[in-house]
């Protein structure tokens, strides 16, 4: 994730594409900046932990923290309830539906249970990007969105995400090569076919999705029968599920001749 702050938190960010509420968040991330800036000078210069602590009047934690690399800094607005919402509310602005009120309307009427300002402030800033000529404010994604950025078909994507997957791709092309280990993986499973899968492990050894290569290996018969075979354990997952589904409901005062009755009876 360090890789993918630097690419998109670094030169992306436009003060004037902010709301009043994130321009207070980004002058507390350039005093932080200057803070990590005035202590790394002093270390080069030869000053010890305690001048600098002296100097500087911060704890020697935090000193030590700045100097070991600890605390590496990318602005990033906060997570928003309006997350999940981008993607349908990138397509009603692209098809002209521009009022905040309307669109805020229409997300409840879909189920959000957000206030309106929160939708005020995403078309605002949306506007400021427009007039700005960009596409919005690139923030630093969290996994979640990222993995789903980057394994959506590009057609899916709205304008400002295809730019932050276009940034990301450009700077970290470990992740393409992660994407595309993942996706050769997934072909394997559809396809049923595991004889390329022994060629697959010693090409994606090295990569970011290592630690998931070497479980496949240590258990590597299973894992080849698991996509050669027509037969799942569903069913047995889900009579597992059944059988807790039915515990929690008696609150776990549950005997084997009890729990017998019930799942026959159910």
């Amino acid at each position: 994730m360090r890789q993918i702050r630097q690419a998109v938190g670094n030169n992306v960010v436009d003060p004037k594409l902010l709301t009043y509420a994130e321009k207070l968040q980004y002058e507390g991330y350039l005093r932080r900046q200057e803070t990590n800036e005035a202590i790394q000078k002093l270390a080069k210069s030869g000053t010890s932990i305690r001048q600098i602590v002296r100097q500087t009047g911060h704890s020697r934690k935090l000193v030590r923290d700045v100097l070991r690399g600890q605390r590496l800094d990318f602005f990033r607005t906060r997570p928003s309830i309006l997350d999940s919402w981008l993607p349908w509310l990138n397509e009603r602005w692209e098809a002209g539906s521009r009022n905040a009120l309307a669109l805020w309307r229409e997300m409840r009427a879909e189920g959000f249970v957000g206030q309106r300002g929160i939708v005020a402030q995403w078309a605002q800033r949306r506007r400021l990007a427009e007039q700005a000529g960009q596409s919005g404010l690139m923030r630093t994604p969290s996994a979640r969105v990222l993995a789903r950025l980057m394994t959506s078909a590009q057609d899916g994507l709205g304008t400002s995400e295809a730019i932050l997957v276009a940034v990301i791709e450009n700077n970290v092309p470990e992740l393409v090569a992660a994407r595309k280990a993942i996706g050769e993986f997934q072909s394997m499973i559809r396809s049923k076919s595991a004889a390329k899968l022994d060629e697959w492990i010693e090409l994606t050894r090295g990569s970011l999705v290592a630690s998931f290569v070497n479980g496949v290996e240590k258990d590597l018969i299973a894992v080849r029968n698991a996509i050669i075979s027509p037969w799942s354990n569903g069913q047995t997952e889900g009579q597992i599920t059944r059988l807790k589904l039915i515990k929690r409901q008696m609150y776990g005062r549950a005997k084997l001749d009890l729990l017998r009755a019930r799942v026959v009876g159910a």
